[in-house]
């Protein structure tokens, strides 16, 4: 229970860096960020072999950010977990800055696998990693994250069946399955469901969980790990904004910053019984 306790404080003040580099920024994807950040405080401060001080250590798991406009979260996740100083996200999307609205290797961010930003490339790029550690006889993991609007491009589809027909049971990948996307309700822009159905169906192993419950997340990694000869897809249940209650849901707060008051009212509010 205490370590439970210390990840959901941990995704507390993720979600605080968030709300204040979005509000300094003046523009950025606060709705998704917030939404996964339980995610990837478990993978970053529990799940993951990572080293920040050798942030290209070869036996590393790898982390591919396919859903690039959450790159807010995963610059604050970084910067707490010691990738770089906190004091860093500050500079999110200012001129010359490395933290720019989509993560690119160009930078030179430490922890950054891949760079991101049109949107279904990511698992195509988890299956080519997972077949080169296959190759190589390595034993790291890839774990690639996507949105469940992310589900309506072709190529994920594509990648979902080679992933399946090579057996890469080293590739896990997350939906972040909150409902929406920028333009409304995904059920209405283009319905994915079923969608667990839907990677059974391409030969995967399907583990869904509550993405805003630690322990639930927390459980789903360790049984993700322990699959065998097919690849992973863990459907987690999320809400848009999660920790913020006034937001959660709303669309509108896909790709949309706090202004300086609104900030200020979210970080109070942020995870208050936590």
């Amino acid at each position: 229970m205490e370590n439970i306790k210390n990840l959901n404080e941990k995704s507390c003040e993720i979600r605080k860096s968030i709300v204040q580099m979005l509000m300094e920024a003046g523009s950025g994807h606060l709705g998704g960020s917030l939404g996964l950040a339980d995610i990837f405080t478990a993978l970053y401060f529990q799940v993951l072999n990572h080293n920040p001080n050798n942030p290209r250590w070869e036996k590393r798991d790898r982390l591919v950010l396919s859903i690039g406009h959450v790159a807010p979260l995963l610059y604050a996740t970084l910067a707490h977990a010691g990738y770089f100083p906190i004091e860093e996200l500050s500079t999110l999307r200012k001129l010359g800055s490395r933290l720019q609205g989509h993560p690119a290797l160009a930078h030179g961010i430490p922890g950054l696998e891949t760079s991101s930003g049109s949107l279904g490339q990511g698992l195509s790029i988890g299956v080519g990693m997972a077949l080169a550690a296959n190759q190589k006889k390595q034993n790291h993991k890839i774990y690639t994250i996507h949105g469940d609007g992310e589900m309506q491009e072709g190529a994920i589809w594509e990648a979902a069946m080679s992933a399946a027909h090579y057996k890469l049971n080293n590739l896990i990948a997350i939906v972040d399955k909150n409902g929406v996307q920028i333009d409304g309700r995904t059920s209405s822009v283009m319905n994915i469901d079923p969608l667990p159905e839907k990677f059974r169906a391409f030969g995967w192993e399907v583990i869904e969980c509550e993405g805003n419950n630690m322990t639930d997340i927390l459980a789903a990694f360790e049984k993700a790990k322990k699959t065998t000869l097919k690849p992973t897809a863990i459907v987690a249940h999320t809400s848009m904004g999660a920790g913020i209650e006034e937001i959660q849901g709303d669309y509108q707060w896909h790709g949309k910053a706090p202004s300086k008051e609104e900030a200020k009212r979210f970080i109070e509010k942020i995870c208050k019984n936590v």
